[in-house]
C-alpha cells in the first residue's frame, strides 16, 4: 500500500476564535478544550506535538508530595483530582505507582518530616495510610542499597505516564474530532498586534515554506520555555522575563540486579530529591535543576548533570557494579517556571499562570506560565474561560486507592489479536499504547503480512501502528512517529541498525523511493541523537572515576 499524504489546505485569511501557540500536553489539551466548547480552534507547533518538554519530564503523574515543603497545599489538591481522573480516564497509559522514600542518617530531611508529610498527603488524597509496598520489595530494596548506611524506608502511592507523548496523541486526535485545525512543523514568526490588541499570527509552513497570516479572536501563548521569544519577536514588551527556565536531566540506565520494581524518592549527595524510576524496561534517573536561559531546542545535559545523577545511582546502589558504559543516553529539556529574581529553583512554585498582556499594549493575548503534566487539564479549563468560553468543572472524582488497569484488558488483548491476525504480545502493545482505537489497527493489519510485520526485530509494535501515526495522529516526520507516536526508539535495544530496518519496513509500506527513505533515516537519526544524548568516551572516563 501507498500513503497518501494530503496537501495541507491554505490558512491564510482564515479567522479563528482561538489561535494555540505550543503543541505540549498543555496546549493540546487547551485546543481540545476550546473545540469541544465549539469554538473555531487553531493549534500551531513549530516542531511536532509533544517533542519539547513533554518527552522530557520524569514521566511521573503525581501530586506533588515536594510541594507540601513549600506550603502548595492547593497545588497539591489540585494535582490529586488530576491525578485520580487520569488514572482513571487513560487507564491504559496512566498507571498507578508504589513510591518508597528513602532517607538515612545523612539526609537533610528528617523521618519525622516525612512521616507527617505523607499523613497529611493521604489525607488529601483520601487514604487514611500510605500506600503498602510489599514486604519482599522492601527487604530487596534493602539488600541491594549500601550496606554502610542505615535506611528509613516510607511508601506512597503516585502514578506514572510512561509515554505522555501517547497522551498527547490521544488528546490532540480528540481535538480534531471535535473540530480543531492543528499544524505541526508550522512556525509562528510573531503574533500581529494592531492598535494595542492581538489580532492573529503570522505563520510559516515548514513543510512547504510558505507564510499564512490567520485572524483571530484570542491568541493563547503556549510555548512553554518559548513564551518569552514570542513576545519579544511580537513587540510585546514586558516588564521583566515571565519564565525563569530551568534545565532539568535525566539518565536511562539499563536494567541492573538488584534495581527497584518500585519507583524510590531519595536525596542526591547535595540534598537535593531526585527519583529513581523503573521506565520502560530501563530505569530513569533524575532531575537536576540548573538555571538555563539558552535556546530551549538545542538544550543538552551537562557532563557535570550526568556526573551527578550517575554518582547517586551508583552511591545508591554500590553493589549493583553500574558501569558508566550501562548509560544508555541522558537527555534535558526546561522547565518553563515563572520568573523569579534570585529564587532558589526549587524554591519557585509549579503552580501555572495566566498572564494578560493587555496592559503591554496586546489586550486579548494570553500566556500561559508553568504547569506539568499532572494538571494539563485543569490548566485547559481555565484557559478557555480566560477567552469567554463557557467551562462547567467535570464531575467531582473520589481519591482513593485500588486503581487497577482495565480489568477487561485482557479480554480486550485476545479479541485484538483475533482480529489482527497478530500474536498477544503485539496486541497488548496495541492495547497499551493506542486504546480504544486498538481495533483499528487491527483490522489494518490484517490486510497485509507487511503491515502486521514488527516496526523492528526487538518490538512487539507493528508498522500497522506506523501506518495510523501518519494518517490520523499528524505525523509529518520518521522522528514524529518512532520517538512519539509509536515511540519503540526509546526502548533499551535500539540501535542504528535498528532505525534502518524501521525505515525500509516503513518505507516499504508506504512506497518511498530510496531517495526519500534516505532523507526520512538521516533526519531521523539526526534528531534522536540530538534529544538522547551517549556519553563521550572522555565522559565515560570521568564517570567511572567520580563513581569510585
Amino acid at each position: 500500500m501507498t500513503l497518501a499524504v494530503k496537501p495541507r489546505a491554505s490558512l491564510e485569511g482564515q479567522h479563528f476564535h482561538a489561535v494555540i501557540i505550543g503543541g505540549g500536553i498543555n496546549g493540546v489539551a487547551v485546543a481540545r478544550e476550546c473545540a469541544r466548547s465549539g469554538k473555531r480552534t487553531l493549534l500551531v507547533e513549530q516542531n511536532d506535538f509533544a517533542s519539547g518538554v513533554t518527552s522530557r519530564s520524569t514521566r511521573i503523574i503525581h501530586g506533588g508530595l515536594r510541594y507540601l515543603e513549600h506550603g502548595e497545599l492547593e497545588l497539591v489538591r489540585e494535582s490529586l483530582r488530576e491525578r485520580e481522573r487520569l488514572l482513571r480516564e487513560r487507564s491504559h497509559l496512566v498507571h498507578p505507582m508504589h513510591f518508597v522514600v528513602l532517607l538515612n542518617e545523612q539526609s537533610q530531611r528528617s523521618a519525622m518530616k516525612v512521616r507527617a508529610g505523607l499523613w497529611l498527603y493521604n489525607r488529601f488524597a483520601g487514604r487514611k495510610s500510605s500506600a503498602s509496598v510489599g514486604e519482599m520489595e522492601l527487604k530487596r530494596v534493602q539488600r541491594a542499597l549500601d550496606a554502610g548506611h542505615q535506611w528509613s524506608m516510607f511508601s506512597y502511592e503516585d502514578a506514572q505516564c510512561e509515554f505522555p507523548e501517547r497522551l498527547v496523541a490521544e488528546w490532540l486526535r480528540e481535538a480534531i474530532e471535535a473540530g480543531a485545525v492543528v499544524r505541526n512543523h508550522s512556525e509562528v514568526l510573531a503574533v500581529d498586534v494592531v492598535h494595542g490588541r492581538a489580532r492573529g499570527v503570522l505563520l510559516r509552513d515548514r513543510t512547504n515554506g510558505k507564510d499564512e497570516r490567520i485572524d483571530a479572536a484570542w491568541v493563547l501563548n503556549c510555548t512553554g520555555p518559548w513564551a518569552d521569544r514570542i513576545c519579544q519577536r511580537s513587540s510585546v514588551r514586558t516588564s521583566h522575563p515571565m519564565v525563569g527556565g530551568v534545565r532539568g536531566s535525566h539518565i536511562v540506565i539499563g536494567r541492573f540486579s538488584g534495581a527497584p520494581t518500585a519507583a524510590l524518592y531519595t536525596e542526591a549527595a547535595n540534598g537535593r530529591p531526585i527519583f529513581v524510576l523503573p521506565w520502560n524496561d530501563q530505569v530513569l534517573v533524575g532531575t537536576t535543576e540548573v538555571p538555563d536561559t539558552s535556546d530551549p531546542g538545542k538544550t543538552a545535559p551537562s557532563a557535570e548533570e550526568t556526573e551527578y545523577l550517575f554518582r547517586a545511582v551508583t552511591q545508591l546502589f554500590p553493589k549493583a557494579k553500574i558501569s558508566a558504559h550501562d548509560i544508555k543516553y541522558a537527555f534535558a529539556g526546561i522547565r518553563p517556571l515563572p520568573y523569579a529574581e534570585r529564587k532558589s529553583p526549587s524554591a519557585v512554585t509549579r503552580r501555572h499562570f495566566l498572564h494578560d498582556h493587555s496592559s503591554e499594549g496586546a489586550a486579548r493575548m494570553i500566556s500561559v506560565i508553568g504547569g506539568k503534566l499532572t494538571t494539563a487539564a485543569s490548566l485547559a479549563r481555565e484557559c478557555a474561560r480566560k477567552v469567554g468560553i463557557s467551562v462547567p468543572e467535570p464531575k467531582a472524582i473520589a481519591v482513593g486507592p485500588g486503581h487497577n488497569l482495565d480489568p477487561l484488558l485482557d479480554n480486550a488483548v485476545v479479541e485484538i489479536a483475533r482480529a489482527g491476525s497478530v500474536s498477544e504480545e503485539s496486541a497488548r502493545g496495541i492495547v497499551e499504547w493506542h486504546g480504544k482505537r486498538a481495533m483499528d489497527i487491527a483490522r489494518m493489519a490484517l490486510v497485509s503480512a507487511e503491515l502486521r510485520a514488527p516496526i523492528c526485530p526487538h518490538t512487539s509494535h507493528i508498522v500497522a501502528e506506523v501506518v495510523e501515526a501518519y494518517r490520523n495522529e499528524c505525523a509529518v516526520t520518521l522522528g514524529d512517529v518512532l520517538l512519539r507516536r509509536v515511540p519503540v526508539a526509546l526502548g533499551p535495544c535500539w540501535s542504528e541498525s535498528c532505525s534502518r530496518e524501521a525505515a525500509l519496513r516503513v518505507g516499504a509500506v508506504l512506497g518511498w523511493n530510496e531517495h526519500t527513505l534516505g532523507e526520512n533515516l538521516e533526519s531521523f537519526e539526526m534528531e534522536r541523537a540530538a534529544f538522547l544524548r551517549r556519553p563521550s568516551p572522555r565522559g565515560t572516563t570521568a564517570l567511572e572515576a567520580a563513581a569510585d
